[in-house]
């Protein structure tokens, strides 16, 4: 899931406490991190064998067009995923937008647009389930009983929710924001997910989800389980730069978006920040700018960044923008074109967002079913 934020839209085996580490946070991050790129690699391996054992939530908030960073992060692995047989829940985690905005603007529009990017890159609503937080109560009522199972300081420690804070657009932090990580995991483990698509940042929220999910199991379960662990299926996802040299974002304007026509695609990159030196070479460190375009370059074409950078050598950065511009609108050419498709249809956007709806209130519901009965409180 980029899980949301993005969101996301994730495979980890946990934090175990390891000898020497103790009092060193940055070095058990690393350590976690690094366990979970090991058992990522595992369970690509386990997908490949029985993709049908794996049921995969993600998705995002909405609040604004998805963009290529979205697309080659974490959009093309929800594809990729459902192809290969593994069971895709897509949250639209509209209620989430409030977590650091004070209102919600133009959610309706923005809802519809994410729901488009989805099904223009390829999700199957035949085989995939696209649906709403706001439209599955039980999420909600999942969310009650999962606090209980956190404290106060738990949430409040969360790495994530500090970046979230302190870069929240609200002018006083909402209660809202500590239960996010609870959020999450009443959508992940609704459905019963056992693979969350995640990138390392993301790493502490679902490691929240797997607390609530052993701790419920042991509360309640009585010797059972009722939820499973979900494990994080980290990402390889390359990191490309906005046409501004900083980090690609919907609200820095900055941002290639899938909707984005081949003329307005050729006007931002013909924008985009470089440097002065006319040799074109491939280098992140010394040279992110350029490096970034040469990535995006070669992941629509499926080169290397140092190949493509070979081709274009001393003719510098106006030849480097241009090889840019005619990838990645070569690229996304199919995509535009179905999007322009089903656009063209706001009712089968949304009939195909109640169908999805439809499905996921009745897992949720029969969830929800029972974990009241877990509880003794079927009555």
């Amino acid at each position: 899931m980029n899980t949301h934020p993005q969101t996301a839209p994730a495979a980890r085996t946990g934090t175990a406490a390891v000898p020497g580490t103790a009092g060193a946070p940055e070095a058990s991050d690393a350590l976690g991190a690094s366990a979970a790129r090991i058992r990522s690699a595992e369970l690509e391996k386990l997908i490949a064998e029985a993709p049908g054992r794996f049921r995969v939530l993600t998705g995002d908030r909405p609040t604004g067009r998805l963009h290529l960073g979205h697309y080659f992060g974490t959009l093309h692995n929800r594809v990729r995923l459902q192809n290969l047989g593994v069971e895709l829940f897509v949250i639209v985690a509209d209620y989430q937008v409030l977590t650091d905005r004070d209102v919600a603007d133009d959610l309706k529009g923005h809802v519809e647009e994410l729901v488009l990017d989805h099904l223009a890159i390829g999700v199957d609503p035949e085989r995939s389930t696209i649906f709403t937080h706001s439209a599955v109560p039980a999420l909600n009522q999942l969310m009650l009983p999962f606090l209980s199972l956190v404290s106060v300081a738990e949430l409040n420690r969360n790495p994530t929710v500090k970046d979230e804070i302190a870069h929240s657009r609200q002018s006083a932090v909402s209660g809202l924001m500590f239960t996010y990580p609870v959020h999450q995991a009443a959508d992940i483990l609704f459905c019963k997910a056992n693979l969350v698509p995640v990138g390392q940042d993301q790493l502490p929220h679902l490691e929240i989800t797997r607390t609530i999910a052993r701790r419920f199991n042991d509360r309640y379960g009585q010797g059972g389980s009722v939820f499973p662990r979900p494990e994080a299926l980290l990402s390889s996802a390359p990191l490309l730069l906005g046409t501004d040299g900083t980090k690609m974002s919907k609200s820095r304007g900055n941002a290639i978006t899938l909707a984005a026509g081949a003329d307005e695609t050729a006007r931002l990159l013909k924008g985009a920040k470089t440097d002065s030196e006319r040799h074109i070479t491939y280098d992140p460190a010394g040279r992110p700018e350029v490096a970034s375009l040469l990535l995006l370059a070669a992941l629509c074409q499926g080169r290397t960044p140092e190949e493509v950078a070979g081709d274009i050598g001393s003719a510098g950065a106006a030849a480097l923008k241009k090889t840019v511009t005619e990838a990645v609108n070569e690229y996304l050419a199919p995509i535009r074109a179905r999007r322009a498709e089903y656009a063209r249809d706001r009712a089968q956007i949304r009939r195909i967002l109640r169908e999805g709806n439809e499905r996921a209130n009745a897992v949720a519901d029969a969830t929800l079913a029972e974990v009241r009965a877990a509880m003794n409180g079927d009555y």
